[in-house]
């Protein structure tokens, strides 16, 4: 029984040391990336299509798919396991072919995906073309979002909707703001406080955290 502990331990070690050194090779295939870029290697990504910044966290089972358009993802994002991010469709307006034969696109098609500073994306969500995901926003786990995120709010759900607000204040989202970004970086404080105020009461109950 010690030897096959032991024997365990070493195969987890080994697959540990050898998914580093996949990381490690394939990083240079992104189209850009920045400092502490961890991802899953047996991920699927189009990988000359994807640019990412710094502290960046990709979780195991990831697919990253955007054949002719970007994704864009900016520092210390957090992307929970399986998680899904289209920037693509098909064309299915073309009568008399079968979709699958059909390769011209139309301009809507293929659209960015942009993930600005601070996002936390839970496990197995989705999100589609077209899509930007605002600053400290929150992806809850298994929400499909087809649609702009606002910074700070947290949204969950198919379709993915808002559901409250990462911070329970505006005051406390200017002094989180202060704390991380330069002056000349903060989002504009009136701009914050109409996101927040669009928001019924009802929407700003306690933010359920992704997987």
């Amino acid at each position: 029984m010690l030897l096959l502990r032991r024997l365990a331990e070493g195969l987890v070690l080994l697959s540990r040391v050898w998914r580093r050194l996949r990381m490690v090779v394939l990083r240079p295939a992104f189209r850009r990336y920045g400092r502490r870029f961890i991802f899953d290697p047996a991920g699927y990504y189009s990988f000359n299509n994807i640019q990412v910044g710094d502290d960046v966290s990709i979780g195991s089972g990831a697919v990253l798919l955007a054949s002719d358009s970007k994704i864009v993802i900016g520092n210390k994002v957090l992307i929970g396991p399986n998680v899904m991010i289209i920037g693509g469709d098909h064309n299915t307006s073309v009568p008399g072919r079968f979709m699958y034969d059909v390769k011209e696109k139309r301009l809507e098609d293929d659209q960015d995906v942009t993930i600005e500073d601070d996002v936390w994306i839970g496990s197995g969500a989705i999100i589609l073309k077209g899509v930007k995901l605002g600053r400290g926003s929150i992806v809850a786990a298994g929400a499909v979002v087809n649609k702009e995120v606002l910074p700070y709010t947290v949204v969950g759900g198919v379709p993915a909707r808002v559901i409250s607000t990462r911070f329970h204040d505006v005051d406390t989202i200017l002094k989180h703001e202060a704390a991380l970004y330069p002056p000349e970086k903060r989002l504009d404080p009136e701009f914050i406080r109409v996101i927040f105020e669009s928001l019924s009461k009802d929407a700003r109950g306690s933010v359920s955290k992704p997987a």
